[in-house]
């Protein structure tokens, strides 16, 4: 049975908001544990249901416990959390030219946050788009130019929110000379977008990655589940091939409460 701070005096909205924050932090409240009805939760803490209603509402907003309509209020499992680092791109590329069955065994989500295949949920959508100013910009390309963009959200099969939205931007007549690559049926490619590149003949030389972060919009919001406060970190990733010639530019829209960007730059001895 869970524990409990045992309050003396009655407790104002502040008062209950601060003792059942630190029963959490303290793990006198498990993660995925139930609470008390509200009324039995308002009688232990020595408070009146409304006030206890605004101090639940507020650890709702810090991420703390969940409100599950028609079921009950319990303390949150934190999400699995994504290291995602700068040696990712050269662990692609080593991989790019390997069999099917090496490439099948795990991709880039699985070396980001440790899980396994059959760990996650994968959806991919695809579909025709035309280069704005901003893409005709960075792809060296006229404005209009037929683009396939790729719609990415892989979740933990466990939880019920993607650990990131993913757009991915090709230019339609370079990936079109093999038609395998124009169709989200074949999601998820063994080997990703690396070894997709390399069955039409087009090597990476580098990668560009440039972060910013700011408040979510609505809609990242309620589809990656994050709680008020929270902001999304943005990535744009730009490869280039050996050619010099930039052949995808993908917009990833990161979780800034469970995501952990390293990165690591050898240095030349002197």
């Amino acid at each position: 049975m869970a524990e409990y701070e045992q309050p003396a005096n009655a407790l104002d909205a502040l008062d209950a908001l601060d003792a059942l924050r630190q029963s959490i932090r303290a793990g006198r409240l498990l993660p995925g544990e139930r609470l008390p009805a509200e009324d039995k939760l308002a009688a232990r803490y020595r408070t009146s249901v409304p006030t206890l209603q605004r101090a639940l509402s507020e650890l709702v907003a810090e991420g703390l416990i969940d409100r599950r309509h028609g079921v009950g209020t319990f303390v949150r499992t934190p999400r699995r959390r994504v290291m995602r680092s700068n040696d990712r791109h050269q662990w692609e590329k080593d991989r790019a030219r390997r069999s099917t069955a090496e490439r099948l065994r795990t991709g880039s989500t699985e070396h980001d946050t440790g899980l396994e295949v059959t760990d996650l949920a994968f959806h991919a959508e695809y579909r025709e788009a035309k280069a704005d100013d901003d893409l005709a910009s960075v792809f060296h390309i006229p404005v209009g130019t037929r683009l396939l963009e790729r719609i990415y959200r892989t979740n933990c099969r466990a939880e019920d929110a993607p650990f990131a939205l993913v757009h991915s931007y090709l230019v339609h007549d370079v990936v079109a000379e093999n038609p395998d690559l124009l169709h989200a049926a074949n999601e998820p490619w063994p080997g990703g977008t690396q070894n997709q590149l390399y069955t039409i003949g087009i090597e990476l030389d580098r990668v560009e990655e440039r972060i910013t972060a700011r408040p979510p919009t609505v809609e990242e919001a309620e589809t990656l589940g994050l709680k008020k406060g929270v902001a999304v970190i943005v990535l744009r990733k730009i490869c280039t091939d050996i050619g010099d010639r930039v052949v995808e530019v993908s917009d990833v829209t990161l979780c800034g409460d469970r995501t952990e960007l390293v990165f690591t730059t050898p240095l030349t001895s002197w």
